[in-house]
């Protein structure tokens, strides 16, 4: 089986516990406005690779990763959980850290009728629902870390910024507690779409509820892929918001820790 990969970064220092070897893989479903890599979102590009040729790559500088692993990211790596599944399963059985850098979008428990996905695509998906679910525990058997990404807690503005309602994101959050599966929150705070304090404190008070999580992540917005919009003609939607200070990150990200005590 082939995986549609986008790239590879052979010394990832963000993404997971450690040295990471990282693969981007192609397809999004999600249009999220500050995504900086919207040249991953058409799932007809990327280069296929097989989970040999993956671990290969790795095996090369392994020594390099002997605190670390391998974190798959993208795009959704979800979208092509077969090929997914496979690639862990190589990896853990070789006693290397797998960590899985996902949105959740794919966790599909209620009909998104006005988000992203139309309902043709939606009912195709639904018809291999528990498939799916089948699928998705055999893949967190042999994930050590999931990283998940929860846009906005807010689930109209959560639209708005993603195209897609977060109904089965936070239902993932909470499956993911329920399997007792370790969790990092990748949380973005943009200034003036994602900094409300209101729904800080929900985000705060729905984390708290999340007996797996072990880290929460509040990261600046930035502009770095602006430029990628403008090579592929893609309208870039927060045009003139400028990226927030480090103090005003971490103040945001107190007030979600606050709430999660309540």
């Amino acid at each position: 089986m082939n995986g549609k990969i986008h790239s590879i970064e052979t010394f990832g220092a963000v993404d997971g516990p450690g040295v990471r070897f990282v693969v981007f893989f192609q397809g999004c479903p999600m249009r999220c406005a500050y995504c900086h890599n919207p040249d991953t979102w058409d799932p007809n590009g990327g280069t296929e690779m097989s989970a040999d040729e993956i671990y290969e790559k790795f095996d090369r500088n392994r020594a390099f990763y002997k605190n670390g692993g391998i974190t798959v990211s993208g795009g959704e790596p979800m979208l092509q959980i077969d090929f997914l599944c496979e690639l862990f399963e190589k990896f853990h059985e070789n006693g290397i850290h797998t960590c899985l850098d996902t949105s959740g979008i794919m966790f599909l428990r209620t009909k998104d009728t006005e988000g992203f996905m139309n309902n043709a695509e939606y009912d195709a998906l639904e018809e291999s629902k528990p498939d799916m679910m089948n699928k998705i525990d055999r893949l967190l058997a042999v994930t050590d870390l999931v990283m998940l990404d929860i846009k906005q807690i807010n689930r109209e503005k959560h639209r708005e910024l993603t195209g897609h309602y977060n109904d089965n994101i936070l239902a993932f959050a909470k499956y993911l507690s329920e399997k007792n599966k370790k969790t990092w929150i990748r949380f973005v705070c943009v200034p003036g779409i994602s900094d409300d304090e209101e729904d800080l404190r929900q985000y705060g008070r729905f984390l708290g509820k999340l007996s797996s999580l072990e880290a929460l992540d509040v990261l600046p917005y930035h502009t770095m892929g602006i430029k990628k919009y403008e090579a592929l003609g893609i309208p870039y939607r927060l045009e003139g918001i400028e990226p927030p200070s480090k103090e005003y990150v971490q103040q945001k990200k107190k007030i979600i820790l606050d709430s999660m005590r309540e």
